[in-house]
């Protein structure tokens, strides 16, 4: 019985340390991933603690193999002790590296982001219009884009100020948010106009979401009236380019391009319609 316990102790020794050594690798490599910095040399502090403990843990075994029972009376609590220090800084390190997780995030959230409407800015919009069509071109895949453009914007802002046209913005952004599919992208392009990337999309099923959109826009009140403010109930409409991505289509600038003669055609043609690009040339 003695003896069955004793390899079983052996065995839960030698698992143990190798389980220690084993978890430096996944430190390691998130150490190699962290910017230099304050995070990266904490981390390099914990994975020193890991080694001074697989030092006093191998202590532990050649004392209890060697039979040098007084000693390890000392250093068997030592080592516990130590134990629960290393689960302490492991836990203070984690909230550490989730905080800065959090503000790396929001750092790339605010490069990405349009402050005022709180959709997607111009250099987001240009990452993924490459991307899409990289990814369009390789798999086969539809993809569509619209540009929109509020009708007569600039008379919104001189009747009513700057201000309520800002808040025009953000209820157009609001809305259009709310109609689209989560894989869709919406950007702010310029001044009024946006931007909405249609990934998996052909171009008729575009054409109909932006029609869907151009209604939704023209029967929403965008600012609700104020008497404070002097105004009554603001809405507005808008015009519409869509544009399907083909072979022709050879980068990102000729696929906004395309949506931007649909738009233009639409505000020539009279405003609040939608327009789909037509290659003259096929």
């Amino acid at each position: 019985m003695e003896d069955t316990i004793d390899y079983l102790v052996n065995i839960i020794l030698l698992a143990g340390g190798g389980l220690l050594y084993v978890s430096l690798l996944p430190i390691q490599r998130l150490i190699e991933q962290i910017p230099k910095g304050k995070l990266r040399r904490r981390w390099n502090d914990l994975r020193g603690l890991i080694l001074f403990f697989i030092v006093g843990y191998s202590g532990f075994m050649f004392l209890y193999w060697m039979k040098y029972d007084k000693h390890m009376n000392l250093v068997t609590p030592a080592v516990f002790l130590f134990g629960a220090v290393l689960i302490l800084f492991i836990g203070t390190l984690a909230l550490e590296t989730a905080d800065e997780i959090k503000r790396m995030i929001k750092l790339e959230y605010e490069t990405v982001t349009d402050h005022l409407i709180g959709i997607y800015n111009r250099r987001y919009l240009d990452r993924k219009i490459t991307e899409e069509i990289a990814r369009s071109r390789r798999y086969g895949v539809p993809l569509s884009m619209m540009l929109l453009d509020i009708d007569h914007f600039k008379a919104v802002n001189d009747k009513y100020g700057h201000q309520i046209g800002d808040e025009v913005l953000k209820g157009l952004g609001r809305l259009l948010v709310e109609k689209i599919r989560d894989i869709d992208i919406i950007a702010r392009y310029g001044g009024e106009e946006i931007a909405i990337l249609l990934p998996q999309t052909a171009g008729s099923y575009a054409f109909d979401l932006a029609e869907r959109l151009r209604q939704a826009i023209e029967k929403t009140v965008m600012v609700p009236a104020n008497e404070n403010e002097h105004h009554v109930d603001i809405s507005i409409t808008a015009s519409i380019g869509v544009a399907e991505f083909d072979s022709q289509v050879s980068d990102s600038r000729i696929f906004i391009q395309r949506s931007d003669e649909a738009l233009y055609q639409a505000k020539h043609e009279g405003r609040n319609r939608v327009i789909a690009f037509r290659n003259k040339d096929a």
